[in-house]
């Protein structure tokens, strides 16, 4: 039990007339839990009200995206996959209402608020013929004022539903590239008539909305804003100018709070801040916020928050009065409870990855599902409370290997009664985890290591360590059930020549310390997402001269918008140079032969002392296959890496769901 005393947390506060019961809160995050694209569905309520009985008091779910009005003609530009159509809107459908009000008594229920944030979002409109979003480079169209009287009444409009539904405050979206956002920049809002001008004429737009959402809503419920901090954008407003917008606003008298982050979706900084971020490492505009702000407009700051240690000195030195922990939530939705009762051991902490958000940014096929690389159950809620049961008649199951996948089959088959023994040949558990947290930036996926660590303790299984398995070993065990997650290992190509040189290594043991480089490195990349830059940066930051030869347009082109802009920065300032599009063909003591991915031109470079690979990995499935052949153990499974070599959040859910069904 941890003697860690929250006095801050945990209370209870008012804001405006909804009073929130602790400071922890769901802000606004649009991770598509619905199965149903545009409502409510069980898949919804299940995701986002097990963090209300986890118990973080303020549940903001998903953003109602608004109607706009497009001409009849013309096609929505943003479509089902982030749940509406921009003709009409979801917020207008029967059963979205009938959903939201069962998902706002949920929430009561567990004794949360819910909170309803509106947004326009359409890079589309804009006040002024500047590009929105960086990661679309057309023109907008500019809003005339029967355009702009539309956008305005929209919101009231959606604010009446919100209250009829049940919901206890109101958030109008004033960030990240909405187009409340773009009406506050300096960057695209260039306009000369009242809607434009200096910061205290550029929140006319925000204001009028308030105005009109506040005459439908009344002070029944709380209504507030979300604004970035600063916009880190060339040209875009400082957090002093934000400030200033921000004063000019709450001295309007019409809010009850301000939700405060930094950056935007498309650039580093992110919004939504990785592991290459320090915890609340933006936490300045929060203070600076709630010093220029009257004391009744509470301040809620976001921005990479998961520990509730850190949150209850936030609000204990006055950077806010409410903290943002959206993705704390999605790795753990008990974290709360669990923090309250002293079990803080037991937490399953974030480790920032971004997946979660990352993913539900992209263009995505249906059924869509969540997904969390630590939490199993996140997008299969529904599955998880329908199958989850103890075990009848307990087993005697032997887990080999410890990273992942091998540690959640352990943990669930634990969880359900099993007698459990974990065998794995390395020091310590953790598998691939242990290698990523060595690079830069990523020294919190160890957290994820701990986390399997405690639980293994807390639950009873036997871990053996520095263990070597056969079949021998596990008869010996009296099994009734194995799981192979013996992992993977690098993959060695078999069409470049030269490649067994002596200067020849693989990234994975350069990160552990088993293979040294000289001074002048080249890593040759033969895939996409964050081993290379990862690989890149550890050597870079050892002072060798890095230069990437990658086989795609750019690095690290599978990891998504939030994210991709801050790896390729940290690669700009730690000096990497990437050349694009080459794939190797051959390794000679003096130099390197290459081919273009797309036009068969070859190159030649000269001048590395190591090469270093970061080619993948394959499966070691052997155990498995010689199990199975044997066909004297009733239960094997293969999991993981072992299997498939993929991502985290495959390994952890294919090792967990083996437990689920053992």
């Amino acid at each position: 039990m941890s003697n860690v005393k929250f006095e801050h947390l945990f209370a209870p506060l008012q804001v405006g007339p909804m009073l929130v019961p602790n400071r922890i809160c769901e802000t606004t995050n649009t991770i598509n839990s619905s199965m149903v694209p545009g409502e409510i569905d069980d898949n919804f309520r299940e995701h986002h009200a097990a963090k209300a009985r986890g118990g973080t008091g303020w549940i903001g779910s998903e953003t109602w995206l608004l109607n706009l009005p497009f001409p009849p003609e013309t096609p929505d530009e943003v479509g089902l996959a982030v749940g509406f159509a921009a003709h009409f809107a979801t917020y207008q459908s029967p059963a979205f209402i009938e959903g939201w009000t069962k998902f706002c008594d949920e929430v009561h229920e567990a004794g949360a608020v819910a909170i309803a944030q509106l947004t326009h979002l359409s890079a589309v409109w804009s006040p002024s013929p500047v590009p929105v979003i960086g990661a679309q480079d057309f023109t907008p169209h500019i809003l005339g004022d029967e355009e702009i009287e539309f956008c305005l009444n929209t919101y009231a409009d959606a604010a009446t539903v919100a209250k009829d539904a049940g919901a206890d405050g109101v958030e109008i979206h004033c960030a990240h590239e909405t187009l409340a956002y773009s009406f506050l920049s300096p960057v695209t809002n260039k306009r000369t008539d009242q809607w434009g001008g200096g910061p205290r004429e550029r929140i006319r737009f925000v204001v009028e909305v308030l105005e009109r959402v506040r005459k439908r809503i009344g002070n029944e419920l709380a209504l507030g804003i979300r604004i970035s901090g600063k916009e880190f954008r060339e040209g875009g407003y400082d957090n002093l100018e934000m400030r200033e917008m921000l004063y000019y606003i709450g001295e309007t008298g019409l809010l009850d709070f301000a939700d405060i982050d930094v950056g935007h979706c498309w650039g580093a900084p992110s919004y939504v801040p990785s592991s290459y971020y320090g915890h609340a490492e933006f936490r300045e505009v929060g203070k600076a916020a709630r010093a220029d702000l009257d004391p009744k407009i509470a301040v809620l700051f976001t921005g990479r928050i998961n520990d509730p240690v850190i949150a209850e000195e936030l609000i204990k030195d006055g950077y806010c009065d409410l903290v943002g922990m959206v993705r704390a939530g999605i790795a753990d939705p008990e974290f709360a409870n669990k923090a309250r009762e002293g079990r803080l051991m037991e937490i399953r902490r974030c480790i920032s990855c971004t997946r979660c958000i990352d993913e539900a940014s992209e263009p995505m096929t249906f059924p869509y599902a969540p997904t969390c690389s630590i939490n199993p159950v996140v997008g299969h809620e529904l599955r998880w409370k329908e199958q989850y049961q103890p075990v009848d008649e307990p087993k005697r199951v032997v887990v080999v290997g410890g990273g992942l996948a091998g540690c959640e089959a352990a943990r669930v088959a634990a969880m359900r009664g099993h007698q459990v023994t974990l065998l794995d040949q390395g020091k310590r558990l953790g598998g691939q985890l242990l290698i990523a947290a060595k690079a830069p930036g990523r020294d919190d996926f160890e957290d994820q290591v701990y986390f399997e660590e405690n639980e293994m303790e807390r639950l009873g299984v036997d871990v053996r360590l520095e263990t070597s398995v056969d079949i021998d070993a596990i008869k010996a065990l009296s099994a009734e059930a194995v799981v192979v997650a013996t992992g993977s290992i690098p993959r060695v190509p078999n069409d470049v020549s030269g490649i067994d040189l002596p200067h020849v290594v693989q990234g994975w043991d350069v990160m552990q310390g088993k293979a040294s480089t000289g001074d002048r490195v080249a890593v040759i990349s033969q895939e996409d997402y964050y081993e290379t830059p990862c690989v890149a940066e550890f050597l870079a930051e050892r002072e060798k001269q890095v230069e990437v030869f990658h086989k795609s347009t750019h690095l690290g082109s599978e990891i998504a918008r939030y994210s991709v802009a801050m790896v390729l920065s940290r690669m700009e300032r730690c000096g990497v140079i990437v050349h694009p599009n080459l794939v190797l063909t051959q390794v000679q003591a003096d130099g390197l032969e290459f081919v273009s991915s797309f036009g068969g031109h070859t190159y030649r470079k000269e001048g590395f002392d190591s090469v270093v690979l970061v080619y993948g990995s394959v499966p070691q499935h052997d155990l498995y296959d010689q199990l199975k052949a044997e066909g004297s153990i009733p239960q094997v499974y293969v999991a993981g890496s072992a299997w498939l070599p993929r991502f985290m959040a495959e390994a952890t859910q294919h090792g967990a769901s083996i437990g689920l069904v053992i």
